[in-house]
């Protein structure tokens, strides 16, 4: 190389016009996306005021609530939420609770994107802090943010295999979820159990459901078992 070249490349590079390494960029959920001819703009204060309505069921965090029935919605992907969000408008998927909210009237397509973005950024802790304080109502607002997922019983090593063998392939060997498949991990087990009853009914579609059926009761309650200690 000669000494000119190599002066051209130094000064290059002390300008950054040469990028040796490019930083990987995230774009922000639904960037790009238009509503009635405008971009979508995230709006904070609105995902936190809709976030209110879904606080009475899914916990202020989404956390989920009663007693398991209602689904952590914190931290799951925002692309997920929205769609599961439109198959509820249209009765894709059924689900009487969400009826009253799932018109345009009350969450408008902004709404949804907004609390989806919302829900998607929530880091839920999975322990509480050794040094909780003594003050109830302060203790409340702490263990708000901590999601707690009971213990089920059963067979572990059963249900690690049920779950290596057919589950993680979709979603994830942590059960961490993906991009269109929520995560197993952290999801409160009784909601688990009311949506496998949905798919094995017929009430709601699955793409695997021929593995589903071929499990017996035993292998259900395996698989509970070990999903319930995931986080630990």
């Amino acid at each position: 190389m000669s000494l000119g070249l190599r002066l051209t490349l130094a000064v290059a590079v002390a300008w950054g016009t040469i990028a040796l390494a490019a930083p990987n960029v995230v774009a922000a959920p639904f960037e790009g996306v238009v509503i009635k001819g405008k971009p979508y703009v995230y709006d904070p204060d609105n995902a936190k005021d809709v976030m209110r309505i879904c606080a009475g069921c899914h916990g202020d965090l989404g956390a989920g609530g009663g007693g398991g029935a209602y689904p952590r919605l914190g931290g799951l992907n925002a692309e997920y939420l929205v769609e599961q969000f439109k198959k509820f408008k249209t009765r894709e998927r059924e689900n009487i609770p969400m009826i009253p909210f799932a018109v345009d009237r009350e969450m408008s397509e902004a709404d949804v994107l907004d609390v989806s973005r919302f829900l998607s950024e929530v880091k839920l802790d999975t322990k509480p802090p050794a040094d909780l304080p003594k003050d109830g109502y302060a203790r409340l607002q702490i263990m708000k943010k901590v999601l707690q997922i009971p213990r089920e019983a059963g067979d572990l090593e059963a249900g690690k295999a049920f779950f290596v063998a057919d589950c993680a392939p979709c979603h994830g060997r942590k059960g961490e979820g993906r991009v269109k498949k929520p995560p197993l991990a952290g999801q409160h087990i009784a909601y688990l159990k009311t949506q496998v009853a949905s798919f094995l009914s017929g009430k709601r579609p699955h793409e695997d459901l021929d593995i589903l059926k071929a499990k017996s009761e035993a292998d259900w309650i395996n698989l509970w078992a070990y999903l319930s200690r995931l986080l630990d």
